[in-house]
């Protein structure tokens, strides 16, 4: 397949283009990284690079937390309006395969279990509780601790910041793409992705980035609450072989399908620390105690469908993840 890769310079983008090649396709990268006017905002530029395309894969998007409701203009415009003039300009070029990189934000919080009344849904987490170091959610009916669990596909959406906001909102526009065309298209819900070319020092940047550039400078890694919040770190190679099993599928025409794509071997942020101060041979985690609005405590993801469906099944283990991570130095 000739595959237009958006975003295809960057950190995930640029290994799905190397995945594609080795996988015998013919990856096209658009990234305004590489020319200022390759942006998918831009509708005369995205149909240009359309011509002759068999699918697409959309890696372009402005990620993390950012700078809360502050960056909510640039998310939209980047993300959601982005999305939108790429679809359009699909439908016109008659290009009928879509993967999007999607995310696991989606959900919100991830799921949970309380002995008295089974699976619940905690709401956002109180200030006062985040001030007192009360980090974990409580059942919602009875004030019972809960027990985390793995969250599947079919759990209702949540998100809750904007960056989680925009990243349904791309689900929802790829899904009516592929209603009004018949085209298929395919949402991974990234979990916590690392590994070489990650960017770091920004307020994009994902926690391991941060810990490793603490490392670089010889500082020890601030892990914030008490460490023990769970996430599903997943390795970019083991993420791009996702991509590449996506578009190797045979889909379903007219529908969006969505799969979790995470390790399937739920970690805490204070185990992350820990393992790549060891692999930098750097100074213990500090346990900090502090918070972000808008993190949620437990999110780790049930990845079989992906498993089952598409034959996918990740590769790299976490801590030689890990090791080749702390190596490969900052971007």
């Amino acid at each position: 397949m000739r595959v237009l890769v958006t975003g295809g310079a960057g950190f995930i983008g640029s290994h799905v283009v190397e995945a594609l090649r080795a996988g015998g396709h013919e990856p096209l990268v658009y990234d305004v990284r590489q020319d200022p006017g390759a942006d998918v905002r831009n509708p005369a530029s995205m149909a240009r690079a359309l011509a002759g395309v068999d699918a697409v894969c959309h890696q372009a998007a402005m990620v993390g937390l950012g700078n809360g409701v502050v960056d909510a203009a640039e998310y939209v415009s980047r993300n959601d309006l982005g999305t939108a003039v790429l679809v359009a300009a699909m439908a016109e070029a008659r290009v009928r395969r879509l993967v999007l990189a999607g995310s696991m934000v989606v959900y919100g919080e991830g799921r949970y279990e309380c002995p008295r009344h089974g699976v619940v849904r905690p709401g956002p987490r109180a200030v006062a509780d985040l001030d007192a170091g009360r980090f974990e959610p409580s059942c919602p009916r009875c004030g019972a601790e809960l027990s985390p669990g793995l969250v599947g596909e079919d759990a209702p959406a949540d998100p809750r910041n904007v960056y989680a906001a925009t990243k349904l909102a791309q689900e929802h526009l790829a899904a009516a793409w592929a209603r009004s065309t018949g085209g298929s298209a395919v949402s991974l819900r990234y979990h916590n992705v690392y590994g070489p070319r990650m960017p770091r020092d920004t307020p994009y940047a994902g926690v391991a980035s941060f810990f490793r550039s603490a490392l670089a400078r010889g500082e020890a890694p601030r892990v914030f609450e008490d460490g023990r919040q769970r996430r599903d770190f997943v390795h970019v190679r083991d993420v791009a072989a996702a991509n590449v099993a996506a578009l190797e599928a045979e889909a379903a025409p007219g529908v969006l399908a969505a799969y979790n794509t995470g390790s399937g071997e739920p970690r805490t942020v204070g185990e992350l620390a820990r393992a790549l101060a060891a692999a930098c041979g750097g100074p213990e985690p500090v346990v900090t105690g502090e918070y972000r609005l808008g993190d949620v405590r437990h999110i780790t993801a049930d990845s079989s469908r992906l498993r089952a469906d598409l034959g996918w099944k990740p590769q790299v283990e976490f801590t030689a993840g890990m090791r080749e991570f702390a190596a490969a130095g900052p971007v």
